[in-house]
């Protein structure tokens, strides 16, 4: 981004914070491989709206995931053996999550019931995936992250069809994490965590990629990119973790705005309430859900078609 001057700054307010009800820090095994062994009391990711407006969250190290009133009530829906990273609400009323430990699976608000979905790509396990996001006829795309990273760039992009057939778009990534698709599924925008880069895959009508490229740099920092959404006029959004900003970029990845963080610096994923302007934030340093509100809506989900 030094090829630019500094975008407009957008201020953050809290929105909500998790209930100290649900916190007790404590070592976890996640903890051990992702936070040097650190107590931890809880990692929020993956928001996402449902179609009465409720917010629902992860919560990695604890296997957790709530759900969020429009006001900023807590309740907790289910806790299992797993580590839920992402999260997404299909058309027809499933819930999905990228399980880094387990695979996707599908989370049941009514039971707290989480069963596997797809826990293996043919037999062989997953690296540890992390974000998911539906196509317009139905089909997942998600990110298979683990430990990859400039020293392992094996990280992986796939392709779950409504029929069943899962494809492998691209293995050769050091770190996807958050993904996106275009309105025209033309191409998909996937963060690229340890490399500090969002990179563009375009996707053809015989369900190749090829001639995959970066869309942008980023500046650094201990962190990267990490949760990524779309608005109605083509800006990405983009959560900087460890930078406590969410960028806006332009179609052509020109930096519009910077929305800081009103918390912490570890701004990990991002979802627009749909229909609106409205921009919640999962910062996961200190448990809390940010707001704010842009000029431009979110594009809506394809999750949310009717």
């Amino acid at each position: 981004m030094s090829f630019f001057a500094p975008p407009p700054r957008i201020e953050t307010e809290l929105f909500t914070r998790l209930p100290d009800r649900f916190r007790k820090a404590r070592r976890t095994s996640w903890g051990d491989a992702n936070r040097a062994g650190k107590p931890v009391d809880s990692f929020l990711e993956g928001p996402a709206f449902d179609r009465q407006g409720r917010l629902y969250v992860t919560d990695i190290p604890f296997g957790r995931v709530f759900r969020v009133s429009p006001e900023g009530d807590w309740e907790q829906l289910a806790e299992y053996d797993g580590w839920p990273n992402g999260l997404k609400i299909h058309r027809d009323g499933r819930i999905f999550i990228t399980d880094y430990k387990r695979g996707i699976m599908l989370l049941d608000p009514d039971s707290g019931a989480v069963t596997p979905f797809l826990e293996t790509a043919r037999s062989e396990s997953f690296k540890g995936v992390n974000d998911l996001v539906f196509g317009p006829a139905g089909e997942l795309y998600f990110t298979d992250q683990g430990q990859t990273g400039l020293q392992d760039p094996t990280g992986r992009v796939y392709r779950l069809g409504a029929d069943g057939r899962l494809d492998l778009l691209i293995g050769t990534v050091p770190s996807p994490n958050g993904i996106v698709i275009a309105p025209d599924a033309s191409f998909l925008l996937v963060a690229v965590t340890r490399a500090n880069q969002i990179w563009r895959l375009p996707l053809h009508a015989d369900g190749s990629v090829t001639k995959a490229s970066i869309f942008c740099n980023l500046h650094g920092g201990p962190s990267g990119p990490d949760g990524l959404a779309l608005d109605t006029e083509g800006g990405l959004l983009v959560a900087h973790a460890g930078f406590g900003t969410v960028w806006r970029l332009s179609p052509r990845a020109e930096p519009l705005a910077r929305i800081a963080s009103c918390a912490g610096w570890s701004t990990t994923n991002l979802a627009f309430r749909p229909g609106t302007a409205e921009l919640l934030i999962t910062e996961s340093e200190t448990g809390s859900i940010l707001r704010a509100v842009l000029e431009v809506p979110g594009l809506p989900l394809h999750s949310h078609a009717p």
